[in-house]
């Protein structure tokens, strides 16, 4: 798809940001359902997931997903980079060695990315497939154009005074996943970003969840999670 075409899609409506509010009570559902959750899903194997953030929150706003991950036997880490304001040099250098050092310690890793934190995760497996078990992206802005979402306005805002590059033509190349298991989870209603972004192209090591809920809360989403526990439960490769 052309990125220009206005076929594309644009970014959400106000209606979808302002039902962002639903996190709230996707939140207190987990906590609700988490011990039903834990006797309903498959007991992991202890191999090592790392969570990165998405755009502004930080391991913060993912540590309900690690804390119910380790519940169920998997060992989960953070990406223990502060706030996620976008990928810089040191952030990239800091991830690749975080990877490296977790594979060595447990052998492959999986791989989650919340929004943004879906990009940099992709990536990651793109350039060490060897290091990663498989990929879940929540929402991320991987596929059709980068910037049908509503988080344009305040990237630009922090990055006062530096030109802000979509870099059209890399953003494409991006789009083609990474060679190891890819799952999108994705939800129509999402708020942030347009929902055809966040799917995977068809391929044989790819596949897309629907869920029901916001943007917002895909981490805390009893769907969700059901999705990631059954694909982190089957055996590697």
């Amino acid at each position: 798809m052309n990125p220009h075409d206005p076929a594309t899609p644009s970014s959400p409506t106000a209606r979808l940001l302002l039902l962002e509010t639903r996190v709230l009570p996707e939140m207190a559902g987990l906590i609700l359902r988490s011990r039903a959750l834990r006797e309903e899903l498959p007991r992991g194997d202890g191999h090592a997931v790392l969570i990165v953030p998405g755009f502004g929150a930080g391991d913060g706003a993912t540590r309900p997903l690690r804390t119910f991950l380790g519940s169920l036997g998997y060992t989960a880490y953070g990406w223990d980079q502060g706030v996620n304001l976008g990928m810089r040099p040191p952030i990239k250098n800091a991830l690749n060695l975080r990877l490296h050092k977790l594979y060595e310690r447990h052998g492959p890793v999986s791989l989650i990315g919340w929004s943004l934190g879906g990009v940099f995760v992709r990536e990651m497996a793109r350039h060490t497939p060897p290091y990663v078990r498989r990929v879940f992206t929540l929402g991320s802005p991987i596929n059709v154009r980068p910037d049908a979402n509503n988080l344009m306005p305040l990237f630009r805002l922090i990055n006062a005074g530096r030109p802000v590059n979509l870099d059209l033509e890399g953003f494409r190349r991006r789009i083609t996943p990474p060679p190891v298991p890819c799952t999108a989870i994705y939800t129509r209603t999402d708020g942030i970003v347009a929902w055809p972004c966040c799917r995977e192209p068809e391929a044989p090591n790819t596949d897309n969840v629907e869920v029901r809920g916001s943007h917002l809360g895909l981490p805390y989403n009893v769907e969700t999670i059901r999705a990631i526990a059954a694909r982190l439960a089957q055996p590697a490769g």
